[in-house]
This record gives structure tokens, sequence and C-alpha cells, in this order.
């Protein structure tokens, strides 16, 4: 692996040179926001707790409860959050017209909030809410407030259980917004990953995707991925201070 200073010079170069750059980002690129990430040895969320217990669809319809108790600390944590470093570098470079969009695994909307403009949220939002019942949809943001306030169950008028518009295991992701992230991975010339650990598909296929179809590849994460072999660039660092490094290189 090159030297550090070297690697952000050279991932500078490639964005800097780069006619349609997509970047794909995963729960790393928030943990310095202070929301925790689901993987990460020893601290990752499900190093304690088993997803397909307190996170999948069928565990919801089943005990909705369970599902709220275990992401109560998880949603305040989100709705206190604010955008680092990290999320503000790819908003320059969207606005240096560099990146074309932001592909992004989390649902914390923080792509968002620092002001990048074309997000594609693989994995839902925290926006919006749906009942599991009769279906109807509502704004997500008072029932939030209401439920980090008081223990209270969501529940929809008709009785059913509320349901953030989030994606849990055993559902699929929202196929209008996966196929437009296909289809920039099969048309960007160059990929930046940052954050991710690329274990979750089939969004872990979409750097695979864009080296197919002649994409560099540009890696930035803590730990190793199963696309660093096939990568151009990568540089395991702390995204908050890789990729404004990046940025500044690009200005």
């Amino acid at each position: 692996m090159m030297d550090s200073t070297d690697a952000i010079q050279k991932a500078a170069d490639i964005l800097r040179a780069a006619k349609h750059a997509v970047a794909l980002t995963g729960a790393g690129h928030s943990t310095p926001s202070g929301i925790p990430d689901f993987r990460s040895p020893e601290s990752g969320l499900w190093e304690k707790y088993d997803p397909m217990v307190v996170a999948s669809i069928q565990s919801f319809r089943a005990n909705p409860r369970l599902f709220y108790d275990w992401i109560r600390p998880l949603a305040r944590q989100t709705a206190e959050a604010k955008p680092n470093p990290a999320h503000y570098a790819l908003a320059r470079l969207e606005a240096k017209g560099i990146l074309k969009a932001v592909i992004t695994q989390n649902i914390d909307d923080l792509h968002t909030k620092a002001g990048s403009r074309r997000v594609l949220e693989l994995h839902g939002h925290l926006r919006t809410a749906t009942c599991v019942r009769c279906g109807r949809t509502v704004d997500a943001a008072p029932i939030v407030r209401r439920f980090l306030e008081e223990d209270w169950l969501p529940t929809c008028e008709c009785g059913g259980a509320i349901k953030p518009d989030v994606v849990l295991f055993g559902e699929m992701l929202p196929v209008d917004v996966f196929m437009e992230a296909d289809a920039e991975a099969r048309t960007c010339d160059v990929m930046l990953v940052a954050g991710s650990s690329l274990e979750v598909y089939p969004a872990a296929d979409l750097p695979f995707v864009a080296r197919r179809h002649g994409a560099r590849l540009i890696i930035v994460n803590l730990q190793p991925t199963p696309a660093d072999p096939v990568a151009d660039v990568v540089i395991h660092d702390d995204v908050a201070v890789a990729l404004p490094r990046i940025a500044d290189l690009c200005a």
C-alpha cells in the first residue's frame, strides 16, 4: 500500500480527471458524528444484538416494541447528530462538479444536511413512517419526538404499528432508488467508497459493478474491505480526516 500522503494525492488526481464520479458511503461515514456503526469489531451494534431478532421485518411484525426498545438510543443519537467533515467534503466535491451523486447505506440524512443535493438512500430514511397494517404514510418528525420523550409505541389510528421508512432485514431495497444507484455504478468513471465495510448486499456489489464497467475505484475506510484488491487507491484512515484532504486538493 502506498504512503497515506501519496494515496490522498493520487485519489485527488483521479477525482479531478473524472467526468462522472460518484460516492458510496456506509456507516463508517457517520461514526465521527457520534452514530455507532454495525459491524466494527467489539464496538459494532451487531456485536451486542442479533439483527434478525431486533431489526428484521418478521420480528417487527411479531413484536414492534422489541424493535423500538432497541432503536431508542440509536434514534436519539441520530436525532442529535450533525454532519462531520467527511459529509462536508463530499458536498464540496459535488459543488465543484466532480461528484454527480452520493449513494448511501445510511439513514441519518446527514449528507443532505451537509449540502449534498443528489443523495440516493439505499436503505431508506427516517423522514417518514408507514403503518404496517393499513399502509398509511405519515411525517416521522412528530412521531420521533414523542417516541424519544415518553415510553410510547408508535401506533396508527387503525391500531397498527408504525414503522420508520427504513429497510429492515428481510425487506427489499426501494426498487427505484436501487435501480438509479445501479445505473450510476454502470456509467460512472470513478467510484469513491467511503466508510463502508462492503459486507451488506446488494450495496456491497456496486463497486464491483463499477469496476467491471471500467470505472476507477478509490476506497477510504478504517478497515480493509473486499474491494481493496481491485481498487486503484486504498486509504485506511478516518474518513473525517482523509476526505477533507482529498477535497482540498481538488480545489
